[in-house]
């Protein structure tokens, strides 16, 4: 993987920071290629991952193919119903530029970061909320 330990704490801090208003779960996915379409991929992570166990169905998937320079965001049915459809996009969108530039680790902590200001909102932080999911990252072929 071309991603540097700075860049995966950066991303961690940036999942931390976020599910700590919200009690929905945030993953990142990253591996080296991916065959087919980047949200088909996401979408067989998103169960072998157990991100659709969350309570709530709230549990959001970032994915990225570094040497494709492939990536996508899903979540879970509880939040699709929550978001415009266009959501996941526009915050893929958002992150472009930072891939572009291979700044890896501030496009998905930014992307992280937009993703938390929105479960904020739709799911907020619970007194009684338990982190369903680890905030590590997880690395595939």
């Amino acid at each position: 993987m071309h991603i540097s330990q700075e860049q995966q704490a950066e991303i961690i801090q940036a999942i931390k920071e976020a599910e700590l208003g919200t009690s929905g779960e945030i993953r990142v996915h990253i591996e080296s290629h991916c065959e087919g379409h980047p949200i088909e991929r996401s979408k067989v992570l998103f169960f072998q991952l157990g991100m659709n166990q969350t309570d709530l169905q709230n549990g959001v998937l970032v994915y990225l193919a570094i040497k494709d320079r492939k990536y996508a965001i899903i979540g879970d049915k509880g939040i699709d119903a929550q978001v415009a459809p266009e959501f996941w996009e526009t915050i893929r969108d958002e992150m472009r530029p930072y891939l572009a530039k291979n700044e890896i680790g501030a496009g998905l902590a930014w992307g992280v970061r937009r993703i938390g200001e929105v479960l904020t909102r739709s799911f907020p932080y619970q007194k009684d909320d338990i982190n369903e999911l680890t905030d590590e990252l997880s690395f595939g072929a």
